[in-house]
């Protein structure tokens, strides 16, 4: 049995809750799976409907910790089965009490601590007894190494995806239908925080708005940035290039997306707060829609710079702009899709679960030989023992061999 220790899973939204989600039904192909989640609301309807088992565990969040860690100490101590522990996060292991292999995700935002505070310590207190460490981009494993884990035990293993969902004609239509006609297409799905940058690609739409006068950009989530974005656009005159979406349906967000030239996100570092990875770039490139992403953080792993989109420096404003008139010009967009599409399958789940079922019959090899070690050791110590008084016996004196 495999037992997954989440903070995030759905049917809560976001990138975490989908990484989690998708490793969870990867792995329930190979194994029994045993699942502690946080509470939500609606969870009653989406857990009847898989195929492994979950259990939610609610409260007041301060208390949540110690009464989540209670419970799974006692069914880990009740269930002798338990092959590993899987972690999305390393506060999920703090309170842990166990000596069964563990594995611990991480991401980049929460181990971004300075070194030598206590938050660092606390990372490190937990992350270098862990046996394995799963980072989600070249960039989280150096980052993590920077803030002092042991760098032996971090495998990079990206973030996986579904194959995508067939989009319905009547979505398209519903999708063409905001886009009103407008070309070229702009788009970005995430939240409204400083770090995706939506500010500096509202400045670089108004210098576009004089090369394609009648481009369009669509923002679709929300967020503490939003009214600050919406502000700008109408400081600059931009509320006939920019439209805002939120609480839309996934269908109608993928419609979007493909229907799209570019997914543009040039996320920067803002405070602590870094893109790890960015799964959002591949989702774009499942529907064949290139993608601009930051220098700063893990898009390098999600985008093949200048194969299948670009990556910038995203506090450059200049850069920015040019590098989405790079992909619009002569239509540059077309090529770079037609690869992101066919690159975006390589994180596709079937495979990438593939990666961390290698580290988890690693471990189980690891088990059997370390059992099998002192098997032979407690064979070899009796074998000794047998053979000591069979030679005392034979060659021995007779007081012993009476004895």
């Amino acid at each position: 049995m495999y037992l997954i220790i989440t903070r995030s899973f759905p049917p809560e939204i976001g990138g975490m809750q989908n990484l989690m989600w998708g490793l969870t039904c990867s792995l329930a192909k190979y194994n029994l799976v045993k699942v502690f989640a946080d509470f939500h609301e609606q969870h009653k309807e989406h857990d009847s409907k898989v195929s492994f088992s979950i259990e939610r565990i609610g409260g007041i969040k301060i208390l949540r910790k110690y009464r989540k860690s209670y419970l799974i100490n006692e069914f880990i101590k009740d269930n002798k089965n338990i092959e590993c522990i899987i972690a999305d996060h390393w506060k999920s292991l703090e309170l842990i009490q166990s000596n069964k292999k563990k594995i611990c995700l991480i991401h980049s935002k929460e181990i971004n601590h300075t070194k030598g505070s206590r938050l660092n310590n606390r990372v490190l207190n937990v992350l270098n007894k862990v046996d394995h460490i799963v980072s989600n981009s070249k960039y989280t494993k150096n980052l993590a190494i920077e803030i002092g884990v042991s760098a032996d035990k971090i495998t990079v293993i990206n973030p996986g995806v579904f194959p995508a969902k067939k989009i319905e004609k009547t979505t398209l239509k519903e999708a063409e239908k905001l886009f009103n006609n407008k070309n070229p297409r702009l788009i970005t799905v995430s939240r409204f925080d400083k770090r995706k940058n939506h500010e500096k690609i509202v400045m670089a739409l108004r210098n576009l708005k004089q090369i394609y006068p009648n481009i369009i950009y669509i923002c679709v989530g929300y967020g503490e940035e939003e009214e600050n974005i919406k502000k700008l656009v109408n400081e600059l005159d931009l509320k006939e290039q920019v439209l805002f979406l939120k609480n839309i349906e996934q269908d109608l967000k993928n419609a979007l997306v493909a229907q799209s030239n570019v997914f543009v996100m040039p996320s920067i570092i803002y405070k602590k707060s870094v893109e790890g990875f960015g799964i959002a770039y591949v989702e774009a490139a499942q529907y064949g829609t290139p993608s601009i992403g930051g220098k700063d953080g893990g898009a390098s792993d999600a985008i093949k710079d200048k194969e299948t989109g670009i990556i910038c420096d995203g506090n450059n404003l200049e850069e920015i702009y040019s590098s989405i008139d790079l992909v619009l010009k002569n239509n540059s967009y077309k090529e770079l899709g037609e690869k992101a599409k066919e690159y975006s399958t390589k994180f596709e789940w079937d495979k990438t679960v593939k990666e961390y079922l290698k580290i988890l019959w690693y471990i189980n090899f690891m088990i059997e030989k370390f059992n099998g070690i002192i098997y032979l050791i407690i064979f070899v110590v009796h074998f000794l023992g047998y053979a000591f008084y069979a030679y005392r016996c034979v060659f021995g004196t007779k007081d012993f061999c009476d004895q």
